[in-house]
């Protein structure tokens, strides 16, 4: 304890007489030679900080969409120019649907099912033999017998809407069997989805 008395006595003394030394010297700059001589303190940017964690893990890829995520992505406009409905096609003066109709249909009406929120149109067309007034009736037998199948398949008949254009909107213009086949048909318009 005596040790350590006089330990800050000295301390005491020492801060004293340089506290003295001070007061009483006049206030001068150093010399330039001094000041020359010292070293200069140069201010370093510190680096910068390392790299994350996450940056040395590879990003996963996006989520590929799903097949409803794709389908409620697409307008009416695109849908419908993919063609998701295969047509019904009719022999010559008939609203009877053959055997390559009902096959077709039957694609078409799992297709309905699958996308359960679908409307569609089934338009009905006639070749350019015949009247108006009677390519017009014929068309619509042909659009009613198709919404009679698919309704027999299981698609609901408030999804579908019948109309018939008879003759006045041909998929093909001439005077053959093979372009005149081609315009008897039950074709498909998506509406809604």
């Amino acid at each position: 304890m005596v040790r350590s008395r006089f330990w800050i006595a000295g301390l005491a003394a020492v801060g004293l007489a340089g506290a003295a030394c001070h007061s009483t010297r006049p206030a001068t700059s150093a010399p330039a030679a001094t000041v020359a001589n010292m070293p200069s303190v140069t201010r370093r940017t510190p680096p910068p900080p390392p790299p994350a964690a996450t940056a040395n893990r590879a990003v996963p890829p996006a989520p590929t969409p799903t097949e409803a995520e794709l389908f409620a992505r697409k307008s009416l406009a695109e849908l419908n120019g993919e063609h998701p409905l295969s047509d019904a096609f009719f022999d010559y003066d008939k609203y009877s649907l053959r055997d390559d109709a009902r096959a077709a249909l039957a694609t078409d009406a799992d297709w309905l099912k699958r996308w359960a929120n679908t409307t569609i149109r089934v338009e009905g067309h006639a070749d350019e033999r015949g009247t108006e007034e009677y390519n017009f009736a014929l068309g619509e037998n042909r659009a009613k017998a198709v919404e009679d199948y698919l309704v027999s398949l299981g698609v609901p008949a408030n999804r579908i809407v019948v109309n018939s254009l008879g003759k006045d909107a041909p998929f093909c213009t001439g005077d053959t069997e093979a372009c005149w086949s081609q315009n008897r048909r039950g074709h498909f318009i998506v509406t809604g989805k």
